[in-house]
């Protein structure tokens, strides 16, 4: 019943927030080039067509040692501002992302770690200042190439279509409220370093971390302010499995903000008889990818590989 009645708001966000693009009219005809070798896994370089000119990018870790006709659930690791999707794999960028795609992969999950548009300073940004006035964002670009992602996961022998998982940090965390939001196709979702009281953290002046005072002028969504703070956001997975992960000494925002707005969030999915199938968990450090009980949290619900 919950999912009846949401979709009308779900639809609502897409079309009127966010901007909705035709479905991907290219065809399905992903290229691919061999990466990485690894002792338990291989990568691969993906380019999967979108629409006309444009693409999704991105990297496939595969475990090795898959038996014939077995299927996997897949965890999509998403990076965040400025980043690449080598990013969460190798350990340069460590300190921030924890290699969490690579240590998924060792666990025996499918990974995939897509590149999104929000890279190359003020270019991405114009992108987003040419679309307002047509009633898009960003996110209508970046919600199509995960709309051909995930029809391409979904198309591999040894992925289980049921059971992809989401995890995103930062500007990867904002991904994980809205993309899953709109696309049942995500079975859960997990946002790291980004959940916050979000209206207030885009209009404030009396905090240093507000977007009032920062170089992201791209932050400002079409009436959110209104509609769609990220407790509703998170109302539009559920039923699906939804998790926070929280530095203590995240500068994004404070603890404050972040457990009032998830306060709502829990109380829905109680409401709704499924407690447990949401979690926020704080841990001591900044921003970055904690990787402790949002690794338990994968392997609960898309299962042990």
């Amino acid at each position: 019943a919950w999912q009846r009645s949401s979709e009308w708001y779900r639809r609502y966000f897409w079309e009127q927030v966010i901007g909705r693009l035709p479905d991907p009219s290219e065809p399905l005809e992903a290229r691919t080039r061999r990466l990485y070798e690894e002792s338990r896994w291989v990568g691969h370089e993906v380019r999967i067509p979108v629409w006309p000119d444009v693409f999704a990018y991105g990297i496939l870790l595969v475990p090795k040692g898959l038996k014939p006709g077995e299927r996997r659930p897949v965890v999509v690791c998403q990076h965040g501002l400025e980043g690449r999707p080598q990013d969460t794999i190798e350990a340069r960028r460590a300190a921030v992302y924890g290699q969490f795609a690579a240590r998924l992969a060792e666990e025996g999950f499918v990974v995939y770690t897509p590149q999104n548009p929000y890279i190359g300073g003020d270019r991405f940004r114009q992108i987003q200042r040419k679309a307002n006035p047509l009633g898009l964002s960003l996110f209508s670009f970046i919600i199509g190439q995960h709309q051909r992602t995930l029809e391409w996961l979904a198309s591999l022998e040894f992925v289980d279509a049921g059971r992809i998982g989401f995890y995103g940090l930062s500007y990867g965390g904002k991904t994980a409220m809205r993309v899953p939001a709109v696309l049942p196709g995500y079975a859960l979702s997990i946002c790291s370093g980004d959940f916050n009281e979000w209206v207030w953290k885009n209009a404030t002046v009396d905090q240093p971390f507000s977007y009032m005072f920062t170089g992201e002028y791209e932050m400002p969504e079409f009436d959110l302010a209104s509609t769609f703070n990220y407790a509703e956001m998170a109302a539009l997975i559920a039923p699906r499995p939804f998790m926070v992960e929280r530095g203590h000494r995240d500068g994004v925002g404070m603890d404050e903000w972040v457990a009032y707005e998830y306060a709502k969030v829990r109380r829905l999915y109680r409401d709704l008889g499924i407690p447990e199938r949401t979690e926020i968990e704080f841990f001591e450090g900044g921003h970055r990818i904690h990787g402790v009980g949002s690794f338990q949290f994968l392997r609960r619900w898309l299962g042990r590989p």
